[in-house]
This record gives structure tokens, sequence and C-alpha cells, in this order.
């Protein structure tokens, strides 16, 4: 019940916001076309007001908002995205799927200058550090919303125009996708992933990651996967040696602000 209400007085305030600026607008042209001075009460009056109004829609009253259990992502918003509050879109899946920013910049700087397709795209993180480094960029997702959300944010980063967005499913459309890099980020399960002790390639999503692999191999043998920070590290050895011929295999721990948030596996005939 205290949640409803803080929401009904949320709505309120914000409601009222349009009659506090055309008080406040009253109130200044009042003051420049006489010289009488205003009545202290209203000048408390409109202080309290536009107090108010800075505290409605203030970034604290937003976290109010968001869903306890994004909470703590919404609190590394912009790690995920530097530029969040100059109107990044995300959905619930997004907050705990889109790839650091930081992490992201570092593994489109190994595909400079090349042609990449992100296979499972999401809301656009590393489509957008992709697109500011490389010669042209794919971004695939089977969420018509997720590419609307991520085609919004590559707008905020001003890079739009140097992407190719595709609504599909990439297993499907492998055979048609040509590109030099191909990258592999595809669901990892929800937050739940981290209660495992090793993270398996069977539990990657929609396919399991030797499939996932597979698929790829036939577009290109450069393959960056980035996979949970418990991933089975033998299994990731075990996709670069069954290869033919033998990839080369490299290893990267992410940390952003001194914590590991994830792996990327950099397979390639020669390096990426």
């Amino acid at each position: 019940m205290a949640r409803k209400r803080k929401r009904s007085l949320l709505e309120q305030g914000n409601s009222r916001s349009c009659s506090i600026r055309k008080l406040s607008t009253n109130y200044l042209n009042l003051s420049s076309s006489s010289d009488e001075k205003p009545h202290p009460r209203l000048v408390c009056f409109l202080s309290l007001h536009l107090f108010i109004y800075s505290v409605i829609n203030s970034p604290a009253e937003k976290e109010e908002s968001t869903s306890p259990k994004l909470t703590k992502y919404w609190l590394q918003r912009y790690n995920l995205f530097s530029r969040y509050d100059e109107g990044i879109e995300m959905d619930e899946e997004g907050w705990y799927s889109v790839t650091p920013e930081e992490i992201a910049v570092k593994q489109a700087e190994r595909c400079r200058g090349k042609v990449v397709i992100d296979c499972f795209s999401g809301v656009g993180g590393n489509t957008i550090q992709f697109a500011k480094v490389c010669s042209s960029v794919i971004a695939i997702d089977i969420d018509p919303v997720k590419v609307e959300m991520a085609i919004n944010n590559a707008l905020v980063y001003g890079v739009d125009d140097r992407v190719d967005y595709v609504v599909g499913d990439f297993i499907h459309l492998a055979p048609s996708l040509k590109g030099d890099v191909l990258f592999l980020s595809p669901p990892w399960g929800g937050p739940m992933y981290n209660k495992v002790e090793t993270y398996t390639l069977d539990m990657l999503q929609p396919k399991d990651g030797y499939k996932l692999f597979q698929i790829a191999q036939t577009i290109t043998p450069n393959i960056i996967m980035f996979l949970p920070r418990n991933v089975d590290l033998a299994q990731l050895e075990e996709l670069a040696w069954l290869s033919s011929p033998p990839l080369t295999l490299e290893i990267e721990e992410n940390c952003v602000g001194g914590r590991i948030k994830g792996i990327t596996a950099y397979f390639s005939c020669c390096a990426v």
C-alpha cells in the first residue's frame, strides 16, 4: 500500500508541474512590470513548490519508481551507459544483460576497422561501441522492442547511421550473413547465473554454447564470446582445439570498479 501511495503522490506532483512553472512565469512577469515588491508569503509559496518540483524530477525519485529487483542495476546505470541521462532506454532484461560500457569499449577496440556482426544485440550497448570504431556493424535481435531501444540509444551516441539493424533470429539468419568478426553475447539465463559454482555452456540460451559456436564458425573463425565470470574455462579451450583447424584462444577477465563482471573469449585463426 505504501508503494502505491508513493506513486500516487508522484503522479499528483507531475500533474502540477506545469501549473508551478506557469505560476513562476507569471510572478517573473509581474516583477518586471511592477515596482511593487512581491509579498513574502508569495515568495515562500513559490520557493516551496519549486523545491517540490525539483525533488519530484530528481534521480532519487526515479530510483524509487524502479522495480526493487532492478535497483542495484539502476545504481550502476552510468557504468552501463555513460550518457544514460540523455535519453537511454532499456527494458527489464536490458538492465541486467547489457555489457558495461567500459568492457564494450575494450571489446570493440579489438575489432577496429572490421565488419562486425552483433548476434544478440539487445538494447545496443556493444553495438554502439562497435559502431564508433568498426567499418560496418550488423546488429541482430529477435525482439523488435529491443531493436527500437537500440536504435534510440545509438541516436543518443550519434552512431545510428553506422549500424544496420535486423529484427530476426540469428540462428535462422546465419546462412545469409557475412562479416569479419562475430560477437556472441547470448542470454545467460537471467541474474541467477551467478548462483551456480560453475557456469557451463549448455546453460546459454536459446541454444547451448557448442551449437552457437558451430553456427558462428560457418560465418567466420574470428569469434568473440562474452560470458559469465564463472564460466567453465576448460569448455572454452575445448571449443578452440576441437575446431578444424584449431583456433587460437585468448581469455580476458573483464572488470569494472575492481570487480570481475564477465569473461571475454577471443577465438581466431590469427590475432583479432
